[in-house]
């Protein structure tokens, strides 16, 4: 007999697989990790990374309990139509893109030569082609072979928090320490994520030392959506003048998607004096909604650049070929009028801000405060008015600490209960900085609009039912 099995796409990009058969993934998942003990066979650097994470505990969960899941941070439909057309041209030999062998493994010379012309017109500065511009399989694999290119043994590396989990896992398989600065709330939900989540700078400075290699920053931020503003990327910079050894590397994935025209994505490295120091980190798995294709870049000065493709080029060589190709063809597509507006990028940009006042709206049914992103895909939500069983002695196979974090066991009270999945934001923070994260909940809005409304008519029902008992 075939055993017929189901996956879940995590939305790190990793994949899931159990038995169909399984009634209860969640269950299927704890006995897979209890049974494994890896301590005599995996290095040292993965302490601590063979275990479940939160995409391993949630997902299950959500599933299990046929739950909406917002948690997930892709998007639920495919590429435009362009972008499908641009991959067939790519493979196809009569239209002469020969892109279907290995490419150059700094970058395939046509995506290459199409980053250096957008950057260049965007910062204002010669992007060479050749020297000044890398790319990898997805951002994720750029920022790897960067951290393992640049990073020796105990070097520490600065984390803004809370700060995606892979920067983490990745610091420390380069050998590095990671030393975490926490964005701290104002306390007024009412701002928007740009002046609740606040770097102080004297805290930042306090956390250099001489051991500091490297600052790695994310704007638009991931999970806020905070986008640090000019005045605090000149402050970091000011700071950092009197720390020349330290680096930076600057992810920017979510840069198309900047609501406010007050608010401008700002890149570190056209920041004075931040040029020399940087390594800028992009990707069009968001823009142009294909996560799976994977093509990552690295712009930057040509000694930062080579710190990736020295790396890149011992282990997967280069990023595919007609991946590359049909971004460098889809990224001019772009530029171009689309669906009556005048770029593919404003359609983008409006059909996400549609999408956000429509989760906006669906938190604040539930009695939730939503702190507004002016960036990226993600609402970090104030839950301090839910009253639910919190049970802090429960035990999962992911949670990051014992007694469970309050945002933890809400995230799985809310999957059950009220059938929708948020993330516990406890899951960005290091130990010590969990408790900022105990009145908050992430959900994600790169939804269809259906995904949405549907999450919104089942948080309205529960809590306004609720409510009137």
């Amino acid at each position: 007999m075939k055993l017929r099995l189901s996956t879940i796409l995590l939305s790190t990009g990793r994949v899931l697989t159990f038995p169909t058969s399984q009634k209860q993934p969640t269950t299927y998942v704890r006995r897979l990790y209890s049974s494994h003990n890896p301590s005599d066979l995996f290095s040292p650097r993965l302490n601590g990374l063979d275990k479940p994470t939160v995409w391993h505990e949630f997902s299950p969960l959500a599933q299990e309990f046929e739950a909406v899941n917002l948690g997930q941070g892709f998007p639920d439909w495919d590429p435009p139509p362009f972008v499908v057309k641009a991959m067939a041209q790519a493979t196809d030999p009569l239209h002469k893109r020969h892109a279907n062998q290995y490419a150059r493994s700094y970058a395939h010379l046509p995506l290459a030569n199409v980053l250096a012309g957008e950057y260049s017109e965007r910062w204002g500065r010669e992007i060479e082609p050749s020297t000044m511009v890398g790319t990898a399989v997805g951002c994720t694999n750029a920022l790897f072979c960067a951290l393992q290119g640049l990073l020796a043994p105990g070097d520490e590396v600065l984390l803004l928090e809370p700060a995606f989990d892979i920067y983490f896992a990745q610091v420390q398989m380069a050998g590095g320490k990671p030393v975490f600065c926490p964005l701290r709330p104002t306390g007024d939900s009412d701002t928007d994520a740009s002046t609740h989540f606040t770097l102080y700078m004297s805290e930042f400075e306090s956390c250099i030392t001489a051991s500091t290699k490297v600052l790695l920053i994310n704007t638009p931020h991931n999970p806020t959506g905070k986008v640090f503003s000019r005045n605090e990327l000149s402050q970091i910079a000011s700071v950092l003048q009197r720390y020349p050894r330290v680096k930076v590397i600057s992810d920017e994935v979510y840069e198309h998607l900047v609501f406010e025209e007050n608010q401008p994505h700002v890149s570190m490295a056209t920041i004075p004096h931040m040029w020399e120091r940087t390594l800028t980190l992009s990707s069009t798995g968001k823009t142009f909604s294909c996560t799976g294709w994977k093509v990552g870049w690295a712009i930057g000065p040509p000694d930062l650049v080579k710190s990736m493709t020295a790396v890149q080029q011992w282990c997967n060589f280069s990023a595919p070929t007609p991946n590359q190709d049909a971004i460098a063809l889809s990224l001019q597509q772009a530029r171009e009028p689309y669906e009556g507006f005048d770029t593919y990028y404003k359609y983008f940009l409006e059909n996400y801000r549609g999408k956000r006042q429509l989760l906006m709206d669906a938190l604040k049914s539930a009695g939730m405060k939503p702190i507004c992103p002016p960036g990226g895909f993600f609402i970090m939500a104030d839950t301090s008015d839910i009253d639910f069983p919190y049970n802090p002695a429960e035990k999962t196979i992911a949670m990051p600490c014992d007694p469970m974090p309050r945002d933890w066991s809400l995230s799985r009270w809310m999957t059950r209960e009220v059938g929708v999945t948020p993330i516990p934001p406890s899951a960005f923070y290091s130990a010590s900085n969990i408790p900022l994260a105990q009145n908050l909940l992430r959900f994600a809005f790169c939804k269809s609009d259906e995904t949405i409304l549907e999450a919104h008519r089942r948080l309205e029902n529960y809590f306004s039912n609720r409510n009137s008992q």
